[in-house]
């Protein structure tokens, strides 16, 4: 009972480490200045007819008076294909495709699969009758091989990563030790899972026993020392994720929202023009000396003064 409590604590503890850390890095970055937008068009958001030629807004007459276009449709197909399948490294880095998009699209089918089997764990709960039937098979054999299917994958792209950043004299100058250790952390998590699920014992609890006794805290279950041992490890990884420069995920939102495709105008009066007046008065402190920021200069001072006369003096 003292192992199955620890494991449940375990298991709960990193879901709400997960949860605070995701929630205090996103208002980190929504909190940080304005980022210098890249102003490179088309915007996926921009109205097709436009987007079409590499336009914007700016070309319609008096563009200030009309309500500005937003092309949800646009944004979602740019995303899907680079959130799903990894569209730019395809373009500009196949090699390194063929080993980053099995290790993301297998966290994808892991993170799917885990959602579908506590779906239908809760669904036995409330409805027994419903989730023992063709439903209940159904999710059973997708989440399954789903989940053994992801972890192949992560697994593989992992080592694959793994490998490369070993050998490749270029992206070893990238590399630093906590990239190592992030690859074999998954290694060693997902083969631990792999094997103390496919190897259990005869009667050992099965997927959904296990989801089931998760969700109501059920310590009377027992479960093998490996499988055990396999998802702490899986919980530690779940919270150690959001701590470390993986939690990419959520800064690629705004990378892409807030530097590449903001287009927003700064009317008077508004917060975009009372944030840029805020930073204006910042007092930068740079090492480059022909930008002349040296802590007594203010952001405007810098912008309106010519490096070539020697105003920066």
């Amino acid at each position: 009972m003292t192992t199955t409590v620890f494991l449940y604590a375990a298991i709960y503890t990193a879901t709400l480490v997960f949860l605070l850390a995701c929630v205090v890095r996103t208002v980190r970055y929504a909190r940080l200045p304005l980022h210098l937008r890249w102003e490179l068009y088309p915007v996926p958001h921009e109205e097709t007819v436009r987007a079409k030629h590499g336009g914007s807004y700016f070309e319609a007459t008096d563009w200030w008076e009309k309500p500005i276009p937003f092309n949800l449709l646009g944004e979602l197909k740019s995303m899907l294909p680079e959130m799903l399948f990894q569209k730019g490294l395809w373009e500009f880095n196949r090699t390194m495709w063929f080993l980053s998009f099995p290790f993301h699209f297998g966290l994808y089918l892991l993170i799917g699969s885990t959602a579908l089997l506590m779906a239908r764990a809760l669904l036995s709960l409330l409805t027994p009758q419903l989730a023992a039937g063709g439903i209940g098979l159904i999710l059973h054999y997708v989440y399954a091989a789903g989940w053994l299917a992801g972890a192949a994958l992560t697994v593989a792209g992992a080592l694959g990563l793994l490998i490369r950043r070993l050998t490749d004299k270029e992206l070893r100058t990238y590399t630093v030790p906590g990239d190592i250790f992030n690859l074999l952390f998954f290694v060693v998590t997902l083969g631990c899972l792999l094997t103390g699920y496919l190897l259990q014992p005869q009667g050992a609890p099965k997927a959904l026993a296990l989801a089931k006794s998760i969700l109501t805290f059920d310590t009377n279950l027992r479960i093998p020392a490996p499988l055990a041992t396999g998802l702490v490890l899986g919980a530690l990884l779940v919270a150690y994720i959001p701590l470390t420069h993986m939690s990419h995920f959520i800064a690629k939102y705004f990378t892409y929202h807030s530097v590449r495709w903001d287009d927003r105008p700064s009317k008077r009066g508004s917060v975009l023009e009372r944030r840029v007046a805020e930073y204006l008065t910042y007092r930068p402190r740079w090492a480059a000396p022909h930008v002349g920021a040296d802590g007594a200069r203010t952001w405007a001072d810098i912008a309106l003064a010519n490096p070539a006369r020697g105003d920066k003096k």
